[in-house]
Order: C-alpha cells, then sequence, then structure tokens
C-alpha cells in the first residue's frame, strides 16, 4: 500500500484499463485460427504477466491503513514493471516473428497488445515517481524524461531494422546472468536472433564460476541477483587480472543517475534498463562485443609482436655467437695476440683476423660495417672471409693497399644493399721490424713502442665500397721487439657518456697509456668502457686487438 496517494480508486481505474486491453487481445488472438500454435506459448506468458499486473495493482493500490509504515517506494516501481517488461519483451518478438510469416491479420492486435503495456508503464511512473524525488516539476524530473526517452519504440519501428537470422555478430558467446526466467528467455532468444551463442544461469557466483572455466565474448548481468548481487560480481570481474577484458553490460530495472553512475565507476562498460529497447539491445550488445573483439586482436597483435620479438632476439644472438666463432684464437708465440669483442644490443658488422701469412709476415685486420643488424654482420663476415682465405684474385696480402683496393672492387655498395665497411689492415715484417699498413675510413690503430705516447696509424681514404676508383696507399713504420699494436673500432671509445656527451680517441688513448704498463689485458678496456656509460649493454660493437710484436 502507498501511503501518501490520495486518489486511489482512480489510480486502480487508469491502471486496470491498459491491462484489460492487454488481456482481451490474448484472448482474441488465442481464439484465432490464422495465430500459429507456435505462438500459443508466448501468448499464455503474456496472460501470464497481465494477471500479475492485476495482483499488483491491487496490492499497492487497495487503499492505506491507519498507521501503516510506508513501503519502499524503488521496490514498488521495481515490481510493477517486472510483468510490463515481459509482456513489450514477448509482443515484440511475436511482432517480428509475425512479421517474417506474413501474418498481417495478427501483427495490429500484438501491436496494441505492446501499445498498452506501454500506456500501462508511464501510468505507473506518472504515479510513483512524485513519490520518489521531492521536484515534481516534469523538467526537473530526470527519471521522468529518461523514461520518454528511452521508451520502446513500438514493435513495427523495431522489426524494420532487426531482421531474423541476423548473424553480423558471428557466433559471439554471451552469458546472461538474470535471476528471473522470463527476462532471460526474452534476451536469450533476441541474442540468438543476432546469431549469438547464450549461456544462461541465475547466481552470481556461478556466473564467476563459469566465466574462469569457459570463453564469453560479454556478460549481461542483473544488478538485482539474490546472495552476490550484481554489483559485487562487477566489481570481482574487473578486479580478476583474467576476466577484466570481458565487457560487462549491466542490466536493471532501476534507471536512477547514481545507480548507473556507480556501475560505470565500478568498470561496467554499458547499462541497460528494462524494459529492453530492442534497437538499443542491438546496438550495445554490439558495441560491447566489438569492443571485445578489438581488445583481443590488439593482444593477440602484441603477443604475436612479443614472439616475433623473441625469435629476433635468438636469431640475433644466435648470429652474434657464429661471428664470435669466426674470430682467431689468442696467440702467444712468437707473437702475442689476444682481442675483447662485445657485440651491440643489435647484431653489428665488426669483423677482424689475424693470421700468419709465412715465417716473415703476420697480418692483422679489422673491418666495420656501417649499421646494425643481420645484413650488416652478413657483410663482415662475407668481407672477413676473403682476407681470412686469400680470395682475392691477383692480390698479394702481404701487401695492405692492395688488399684495401681488392675489397673496394668485390664489395661495391651499389651490390650491397648500399653498405659499406671501414677497414685497417696491417703486415708485419718480422725479420725487419716494420709494420706496413693502409686503412679506409677507419680509426687509427695505436702503437706504443719506446714512448709511452703511441703513434697513431692511419692512411687517409674512404671507407671500402663507396666509390670503385679509390686510391688506398701504404705507409711503414718500424715496430722494434716488445712494441705493442692496438687496433680498434670506433665502439672502443664512441661511448654515450652520463654526462649526455660522446667519449673521445683522445680519453681512450689517456687511459691505455696509464693502464697498458701493468698487468693488462684487453678484456680490462671493455670493463672501462662499461663502466664508463654506467651499463653492460653497449650501442656499438667494440672491438680490440692487441698485438705484442717480439
Amino acid at each position: 500500500m502507498i501511503e501518501g496517494m490520495t486518489d486511489l480508486a482512480r489510480a486502480r481505474h487508469d491502471l486496470r484499463d491498459p491491462v484489460n486491453h492487454i488481456l482481451g487481445y490474448v484472448e482474441i488472438l488465442l481464439e484465432e485460427d490464422q495465430v500459429p500454435a507456435s505462438f500459443h506459448e508466448d501468448l499464455e506468458r503474456i496472460r501470464l504477466g497481465g494477471r500479475r499486473m492485476l495482483e499488483q495493482i491491487h496490492l499497492y493500490f487497495a487503499g492505506t491503513k491507519a498507521g501503516s509504515a510506508p513501503l519502499d517506494l524503488r521496490q514498488i516501481q521495481h515490481d510493477l514493471r517486472t510483468p510490463v517488461n515481459q509482456i513489450r519483451g514477448y509482443s515484440e518478438i511475436l511482432v517480428e516473428e509475425a512479421e517474417r510469416l506474413g501474418l498481417k491479420t495478427v501483427i495490429p492486435d500484438l501491436r496494441r497488445i505492446h501499445e498498452a503495456a506501454r500506456n500501462w508503464l508511464i501510468q505507473t511512473e506518472r504515479l510513483l515517481l512524485p513519490e520518489l524525488t521531492p521536484s515534481p516539476g516534469p523538467n526537473s524530473d530526470p527519471t521522468r524524461q529518461e523514461l520518454l526517452a528511452n521508451a520502446s519504440p513500438t514493435p513495427s519501428t523495431a522489426s524494420g531494422i532487426v531482421e531474423r537470422g541476423e548473424t553480423w555478430l558471428n557466433q559471439a558467446r554471451v552469458l546472461v546472468v538474470d535471476d528471473d526466467p522470463t527476462n532471460h528467455d526474452i534476451l536469450d532468444r533476441r541474442l540468438r536472433r543476432h546469431g549469438l551463442n547464450t549461456t544462461g544461469c541465475g547466481d552470481g557466483r556461478e556466473a564467476l564460476g563459469l566465466l574462469r572455466t569457459e570463453s564469453f565474448d560479454l556478460v549481461l548481468l542483473s544488478v538485482g541477483l539474490p546472495g552476490m548481487n550484481g554489483f559485487q560480481v562487477l566489481i570481482t570481474i574487473k578486479s580478476d587480472p583474467e576476466l577484466r577484458h570481458i565487457p560487462v553490460l549491466m542490466v536493471s530495472g532501476f534507471d536512477g543517475d547514481d545507480r548507473i553512475a556507480r556501475c560505470i565507476e565500478a568498470g561496467a562498460d554499458d547499462y541497460l534498463t528494462k524494459p529492453f529497447n530492442p534497437v538499443l539491445l542491438r546496438a550495445r550488445v554490439g558495441s560491447c562485443i566489438e569492443m571485445k573483439r578489438r581488445r583481443d586482436q590488439e593482444q593477440a597483435t602484441y603477443q604475436a609482436l612479443v614472439a616475433s620479438q623473441q625469435r629476433l632476439a635468438a636469431e640475433l644472438a644466435e648470429a652474434g655467437a657464429y661471428v664470435q666463432s669466426l674470430l682467431p684464437a689468442p696467440l702467444s708465440n712468437p707473437i702475442f695476440a689476444d682481442w675483447a669483442f662485445q657485440p651491440s644490443a643489435q647484431l653489428g658488422g665488426d669483423a677482424f683476423d689475424y693470421q700468419h701469412l709465412d715465417d716473415e709476415h703476420f697480418a692483422v685486420c679489422l673491418l666495420d660495417v656501417c649499421g646494425h643488424g643481420v645484413g650488416a654482420a652478413l657483410l663482415g663476415v662475407s668481407a672477413l672471409n676473403v682476407v681470412r682465405s686469400q680470395a682475392l684474385p691477383g692480390t698479394d696480402f702481404r701487401d695492405p693497399a692492395a688488399v684495401l683496393t681488392g675489397l673496394n672492387r668485390a664489395f661495391p655498395m651499389e651490390r650491397q644493399n648500399q653498405q659499406y665497411f671501414t677497414a685497417w689492415y696491417g703486415v708485419y715484417n718480422r725479420s725487419r721490424q716494420e709494420l706496413r699498413y693502409a686503412s679506409g675510413g677507419h680509426p687509427p690503430a695505436l702503437l706504443f713502442g719506446e714512448s709511452s705516447d703511441p703513434v697513431s696509424l692511419r692512411t687517409p681514404a674512404p671507407p671500402i665500397g663507396c666509390f670503385p676508383d679509390t686510391v688506398y696507399l701504404n705507409r711503414q713504420v718500424t715496430a722494434l721487439t716488445g712494441s705493442e699494436l692496438f687496433v680498434l673500432s670506433d665502439g672502443v671509445y664512441e661511448l654515450p657518456l652520463p654526462e649526455g656527451r660522446c667519449g673521445t680517441l683522445a680519453e681512450f688513448i689517456a687511459w691505455l697509456r696509464d693502464i697498458r704498463m701493468g698487468a693488462f689485458v684487453p678484456q680490462d678496456a671493455l670493463v672501462h668502457a662499461r663502466n664508463r656509460q654506467g651499463r653492460t649493454e653497449l650501442d656499438d660493437d667494440y672491438s680490440l686487438i692487441r698485438v705484442r710484436l717480439g
């Protein structure tokens, strides 16, 4: 009973009229021969809903008793809406089915049932809303305005847009969580008409169990569940890393702004009020599923990218290991040689070798291909193998300038994907204690003799592969027994320093001059480089060869 309503008799009259219309048209349709037997079950559901509406009218509008406690008006609103929502849902489904079958004589009565249910809903809102809000004016009553704005179109309007058998949603899976079997049935039948697969349950905990064991594209979640209510289920879904990506469309007979805002703030993707507007239902379900598909595609793309990066990293590591396997072993007699090498974070193009050409001549070569990656490494390895195997026809490998000239002709950048490389090549004659050398665009080698300051060994010429007619020149220097030769790539000294500048060759020479007098090994220089830049990973290949002549 509703306390504070003065004209209850008039209210009962106004509310009974549309119910009588509903029941009357149902009776007529059940008696019509043109109505298929398949319609009878839904018509019986509509008739049952009409009778429940009459019971609600008697319960809440029968009169007031002195001293009776006021009832929860929002709960009353929910109870009154439930049967009429079911009537509207089933009548819309029957109109769509009748239009599909071409039952033109049946459609008008079904539309009248739908319109009567709509009118009954507006009547109850007119009676209850003044009690639910302190602002009686129509312009200040957002709930009434929302009701009128969201009122479902007649079934003919909806059915003109929604066609049976529509499969644009491509068999997406929807979990419908509603404790009212009728609500679930209406939703299930509507969603299946759009090509969706539905699974239903009426309990929040059961819904969570299904979500954790099966795959769904959308959850239609009723707010008013028994036990664990819909809002609690929503909170649980959105706090679970394994479930939070599943869109949740909240469903409720309450349309208050505070309730909607609370659900959206908790992570709901949308909110749908009963009765279900078929056009809005399709649009919002479709939007949520499309959002889920975009998320799935983004996740699949991300996972594919991660897998691709992992494969690439593994391949680069394998290629780096192969390049390092080609580097020469340390020597100890009669010439001492060792080295330090670390490839950059990306596979680079440094490659080097040293070998005895004969009993008198010892050759040292270091190549540095421009850029990084597999292409640079392949070019570096190819050029190194040519030098190591002395595979330049007509070339005397005891003549550094001739070797660089031969490499320049064999590896023009036009045939190497526009890649070129710098090179330093030197040959030490043991009996003469002379070092002949030539370079092409490469940092100078450093020769430490009796003086503490090194001699810079470099010839002016462009990198290998840039210009086909380049003339490379030899120079020579005396290298007494016990002298030390350091051949290096620019990655040894061009280090990105924490203070925001790049290291210089002069700084490296100063450090090397001080440190080499002790028990120095090339690996010490690599450790020094890591410490200077403040991290282990290098931006460029690090190649340093030390040769002690004797």
